[in-house]
């Protein structure tokens, strides 16, 4: 890292590809003016976007801290801040940021921000670190001045807590995460940075094999006296078997469950929070599959149904009820011919549509080892 200038720091975002790297380009365009108004002191701040995997091959925390060290060394930089979106571990919490005041850099991860209005808490670690990094080096026992970062993404009703660090480790200063809520925010903020919102087009094969098994079962006779008989109960057993063979479905076939070889508690925590984000994430791309189908069951039925025959075939008339169940009860019988058709789409589309670039790269290394 070159020497400070007096009046002007020059501030980089090291930050992985996709998401992370998405949300520094946002926050680069106002970071330079906040953290002047917040400094004071007539100095300037230049903020500098760059894409890279620092992440690549690990996510030991003192690896990753001298890739950002050296990647600072060779730039032309007096902070460094770099933004992963993989969860991060540090003796058995879950990290939100590093700091090393001596060396000007700080390690954000953002899945412990929560999965709610993460530009903005992302902009508010970012301007608390690079504040604390920026701010005057003291010599006496106290550190740093303004070593304990302040801001709302750091409160009492937030679960972050300063971390323990280790005596050889180069960081200086460590919040984590912890107990129910903090685990609940990592959770949101993991199920965030796969976009579960993806999966739906994502998976082409699948929608398309459900699109076609609701249009079909739209114009059966035999669905129709099925769904007028069928009761509200049933018609809910109905959808969450249907939606929760699709979630296992897609699990099992691209191979998606988490599995470790390691025996300790901290590893099998780990493996425990990766299979829940992943039932969360495939879980909600299912549910908003399934909207869709009745959705457009609906739509489907109200223009090809004709109300003469539905009424001689089931005895019952075609109402605005009869449509709703009907479109309800095909939806589940869709979702089904979804997940068959998923067999048709490849391991990789599937983790493409169901998770983030850093977690297929994690997952595809996790794999390779296996196979060494």
């Amino acid at each position: 890292m070159r020497e400070s200038s007096q009046d002007v720091t020059v501030v980089a975002l090291l930050a992985d590809p996709d998401a992370p790297t998405e949300i520094a380009q946002r926050m680069a365009q106002m970071l330079p003016d906040r953290l002047a108004d917040r400094s004071g002191q007539g100095r300037r701040f230049d903020v500098e976007v760059v894409s890279e995997p620092f992440t690549a091959g690990t996510e030991d925390l003192s690896t990753l801290t001298r890739r950002i060290m050296d990647r600072g060394n060779e730039g032309n930089w007096d902070i460094v801040v770099a933004l992963t979106d993989l969860p991060l571990h540090s003796h058995g919490r879950k990290l939100v940021v590093d700091l090393s005041h001596e060396h000007g850099l700080a390690l954000l991860s953002l899945p412990t921000l929560g999965g709610f209005r993460l530009q903005t808490r992302a902009q508010q670690a970012v301007e608390e670190a690079v504040l604390s990094l920026a701010a005057p080096q003291a010599t006496g026992p106290e550190g740093p001045p303004g070593r304990q970062l302040r801001g709302p993404f750091i409160g009492r009703l937030a679960p972050v807590y300063p971390g323990r660090i280790g005596e050889e480790e180069i960081a200086d200063l460590r919040y984590v995460v912890s107990g129910p809520r903090g685990y609940l925010r990592v959770l949101g903020g993991m199920v965030r940075a796969n976009r579960p919102w993806r999966l739906v087009p994502g998976l082409s094969k699948a929608l398309a094999a459900a699109l076609a098994t609701g249009a079909v079962a739209t114009v059966n006779s035999t669905i129709w006296n099925l769904a007028t008989s069928l009761s509200t109960p049933r018609l809910v057993i109905a959808m969450v078997g249907s939606v929760a063979l699709m979630i296992g479905w897609l699990i099992v076939d691209a191979n998606l469950w988490h599995r470790t070889d390691e025996v300790s508690p901290e590893a099998r925590k780990r493996a425990a929070l990766y299979n829940t984000s992943t039932v969360v994430t495939v879980g909600i791309g299912v549910i908003v599959c399934y909207a869709g189908l009745v959705v457009i069951n609906l739509v489907w039925a109200l223009f090809i149904l004709n109300d003469r025959l539905f009424a001689s075939t089931t005895r019952t008339p075609l109402h605005a009820t009869e449509y709703w169940t009907l479109s309800w009860f095909v939806a589940s019988v869709a979702t089904v011919g979804g997940a068959l058709g998923s067999g048709l789409e490849s391991d990789e589309a599937i983790r493409a549509a169901a998770y983030s670039k850093r977690e297929q790269e994690r997952r595809s290394a996790l794999q390779d080892e296996r196979g060494d």
